[in-house]
């Protein structure tokens, strides 16, 4: 992928996520990128099979058409919804752009960082839940750590008042 611009979406399938990637396709990606999702799974949710042999570096680049494939994306723990499927589709078509997914299992501000490097991303798109002061005080925010440790520049895509 020398020379060639790999933007990162992290994603979990939730209305701040979609807002995200929603975001990254209208604004950052253009014709020739490739369109890296990058899904962080809590640690110990998974069972036995592919994602032990991940588990240290993230799985291998899932093609678009291998994770919407329902099969698949259970092989590897995700749900990705038909709304977002149908955005990364059209983008995919319109854009002529490469679409992958790559998973990773424990940390969310770690593993999102380890991606900016691993992959490597040339720069990363976040969706922000709006936690309020308390909140955020006790649980941290993951897309306050990426930016302030991320190798890549990160934008962080804020979730409207009255949005979900």
């Amino acid at each position: 992928m020398e020379g060639e611009r790999v933007i990162g979406v992290a994603v979990d399938f939730s209305a701040c996520s979609k807002k995200a990637l929603r975001w990254a396709v209208e604004n950052v990606v253009h014709s020739g990128d490739h369109l890296i999702l990058v899904n962080v799974q809590s640690e110990g949710l998974y069972e036995e099979g592919e994602m032990q042999l991940w588990e240290a570096t993230g799985s291998p680049l899932i093609p678009l058409s291998e994770f919407s494939d329902p099969v698949i994306a259970k092989k590897y723990g995700v749900k990705p919804d038909p709304e977002t499927l149908d955005i990364l589709d059209c983008v995919a078509r319109q854009k002529e752009i490469v679409v992958a997914m790559k998973i990773f299992w424990g940390d969310p501000r770690d593993k999102l960082c380890e991606a900016i490097d691993n992959i490597p991303l040339s720069c990363l798109v976040i969706g922000n839940r709006g936690l309020g002061k308390i909140k955020r005080a006790i649980l941290g925010s993951v897309s306050s750590y990426v930016v302030n440790n991320g190798t890549c520049p990160v934008t962080v895509v804020k979730q409207g008042e009255h949005e979900g």
